[in-house]
Parts: structure tokens; sequence; C-alpha cells
């Protein structure tokens, strides 16, 4: 399997290079030649299978010759080692509880995957790797976590500062050791551009070796496919329909892992794009204008992202035909007044307790659902309601239950660095604190 440039086509790697790497020329991310395609009886019997055994499906045909077959079962064996189950909240709705891995959020798939694979093609090289990393909440616990004291390699995250929860922020700046956590006076669009400059600086480049831990990375952004085959294989034992997939969405990676798996064979009625405030996708599907905005602050801060880089890869796979998109795709903005209603209703009618991001996506597959009538569907549970005890607790009048394994994280000290958002600080930082 090779994958090209989205922005220069002749660019191509295989995908160790694409992994180690991160992006390409002009900070283009890459995207698989072609798509394979999962055997349609494999789809069909899936609740035969087991987690590990649909991850290495899932996964083998991109990674080809890249990992041998036995490392690839071990490395997909520790990503889904920990349940992911598909709960029914009402008779329309269900929800794919993606918070049960060691950071309680989604991205602890990605990461764990990404980080073994990193360190299978690193094990013999003598220079280091630095992980450079932007994260709107969930991303930087889950790469903190995953990444934790692997040989050869250290890790950078860029936060905005006050604008992630505190559960968040204990999970990406405690651990020390090879983990640096940057506290940012700005927002998440901030730092993905500082991010992005630095892969473009030359004189960084020329002395370590980065790499990116984001959605734009092909390690983190591919595996994201296997929860959808796992959130399948749930729902067919109950239902005889295709289902309505809502994904609470910000620089897209999640909902377009979702839409290649669906390229390839796994069946869904329609894909909902769940947008808080940051609506330029919303927008977009209204006026076909692409038009970036300035993030804002929202309760689902996770999402607040004004310029989601994953988005071009959702083009590519629609080959850039709007109405094609259109037909698979919704897309809507929810703010945070029907997100905090939405946590209040659903925990007095149902008694499930959702997060701000999870409730994004409820209330936009209500929305969908009104405008048609007789389908079902889930949304994806991103994280766990304890990382974000203000907006929940406020909207259900109950405190929430920390879990054990929290206790002791949130008594540990946190180590970070306070940087401006000019490009120059964190050039400083990278040449001489690494």
């Amino acid at each position: 399997m090779k994958y090209y440039n989205l922005k220069d086509s002749l660019e191509k790697n295989d995908f160790r290079e694409a992994t180690i790497k991160g992006q390409g020329k002009e900070k283009g991310l890459f995207f698989p030649e072609n798509i394979p395609q999962l055997n349609e009886e494999f789809i069909q019997n899936l609740h035969h299978y087991s987690h590990e055994e649909i991850a290495y499906q899932c996964m083998k045909d991109f990674v080809g010759d890249e990992i041998p077959s036995e490392i690839l079962r071990e490395i997909v064996a520790e990503t889904v080692s920990f349940e992911i189950p598909l709960v029914k909240i009402n008779e329309q709705i269900s929800i794919l509880e993606l918070f049960h891995g060691p950071t309680l959020a989604f991205k602890d798939i990605g990461a764990r995957f990404m980080s073994r694979c990193l360190s299978y093609f690193l094990k013999d090289q003598q220079k280091k790797v630095t992980v450079l990393v932007a994260t709107s909440g969930d991303t930087g616990g889950a790469v903190a976590h995953g990444f934790y004291k692997i040989p050869q390699i250290n890790v950078v995250i860029l936060y905005p500062k006050n604008r992630v929860s505190p559960v968040q922020e204990k999970q990406l700046t405690t651990l020390g050791e090879n983990i640096s956590a940057l506290e940012v006076k700005g927002s998440f669009d901030d730092c993905q551009n500082l991010v992005k400059q630095a892969f473009s600086d030359e004189e960084i480049n020329g002395q370590l070796f980065l790499t990116s831990a984001n959605s734009i990375n092909v390690a983190r952004w591919l595996p994201q496919q296997i929860y959808y085959l796992i959130a399948l294989k749930q729902w067919i034992q109950h239902h005889n329909e295709q289902p309505v997939i809502c994904v609470p969405s910000g620089n897209f990676g999640n909902i377009c892992a979702g839409l290649l798996a669906h390229f390839r064979g796994l069946p869904a009625s329609h894909f909902i794009a769940a947008c808080n405030a940051n609506q330029v996708i919303p927008d977009y599907f209204k006026t076909q204008n692409y038009q970036p905005q300035k993030a804002v602050a929202t309760l689902s801060n996770a999402m607040d992202v004004g310029d989601p880089s994953n988005f071009v890869r959702i083009l590519e796979l629609f080959g850039h035909q709007f109405e094609a998109l259109k037909n698979k795709i919704s897309a809507y903005s929810i703010d945070d007044d029907k997100t905090m209603n939405t946590i209040t209703e659903v925990h007095k009618n149902y008694g499930y307790v959702l997060e701000p991001h999870s409730a994004v996506a409820f209330a936009a597959m209500e929305k969908y659902l009104q405008e048609n009538p007789g389908q079902k569907g889930f949304i994806l549970g991103t994280a766990h309601p304890v990382k974000f005890p203000d907006a929940v607790e406020k909207a259900i009048h109950t405190q929430i239950e920390i879990p054990e394994s929290l206790n002791h994280l949130m008594k540990k000290e946190k180590k970070t660095v306070e940087i401006n958002s000019e490009f120059e600080e964190l050039r400083r930082f990278l040449l001489h604190k690494i």
C-alpha cells in the first residue's frame, strides 16, 4: 500500500514512511492510493469474530508487509484491549462508548495503535524521534499515555491555556519523563498552526526528526475504522436496518475514518457530522464555500476547531463531488444552550449521562431523525462525563463519581512550559530543550 500527498500526488510513501513523516511536502496529508474492500461475508458475520480479529482484518491491507502479521496482531490486540460497548439510550438512538480506555477517550485507540507502530519502526534506529502534537483536549492525554516511556521517542504536546478540562490537563501534564507539555496562550487553531510551522522549518527539521500524532498521521487516523466495525458487530445482532451514524466532529478525523470504512463495505444509511458553534462545515454544506473561521470556545472544547484538517480527506474520498457528499453526510451546528438542555433531558428521560461532545451528537441525531422519521442509529460517545464535570454536574444536578483510576492522577503536580502563540517561542523550545 502506498500513500500519496494530497498536495503533491507525485510524493508517495509506504505505511512506515508515512507514519514516521506524519505529513508530506507543503504540509499535505497522506491518503491511501487505493481503498481495499472488506469481504462481504466478513461484514455479514462480524458477530462471529473477536474484536482482535476484526481489528486485524481492518488494518492489514493498510500496513501491507511493513509490519509482520504476528507483530500486527499483537499491536491490534493491545489497541482494543478494553470494552467498546454499544449501549441503547432510547428506541431510536444508541451510543458506542469509546471511553473505557486508559485516558477515558476515543483517542486511546488511535494513539495506542500509532505508538506501537512507531516503536516497531524505530527499534533499530539510533536517532530519536520527536512527536509534536497539538491538542484541543483528548488527543494530548491519549498520545502522552500511548508514548509514555517508549524508547527513542520524545513527545511535545501543545494545548490552549484555560481551554481544556481539569482532567484533560492532568492527563497530559503530569507524566514527565519523555513527555513535555506546552501551555499556549491562544486557541487550538493557534496550537495547530505552530505545529504546522515547525514541520516546515528547515533548521528544526535539520536538528530533529519530527513526526505528528494528530489524526493527520495515517497511523492515528486509519485505526479509528476499527470501532465502527465493532459497533456494527453489535448493531446487527439487534437490528435489520442499516444504522444512521452520528459523530461529534471537530478536526473531522473520526468521521473521515467512519466514511472510509463505509467506502470499504461498512453498511450505513447516512452519516451526521455533529458540530458545536464552530460551524465551518455546516456552513459549507449550505453554501458549498469552504471558509475557515477563528475557533470559538464552547463546552465541547475538543471540537473547537475553525479549520478542520481532515476535511480535505473527506473531499478526496468523494472525488470532490459535492452532490455525492451531501447525499451521504449531513452537518448540524449545536450551541451550548442546546448542549446543556440535551444533557439534562437525556438524563431525566432515559437515565443516561452524556458529556458535552456526545450531547452535541445526540441533539444532531434527534434533529436528523425528526426530518427523516422511521430511521435508527447510534452516536459515538467520545469521552467519559467525568472529564467535563462543571457542565455535566450543572446539567444533571448530581455529582459525577470519579473513576478510581483518576483519583491518583488528580493529586499529581502539573508540569508545563507556558508560551505565547508566536512561532519563535516554540522554535526556541524545540532547538534548546529537546
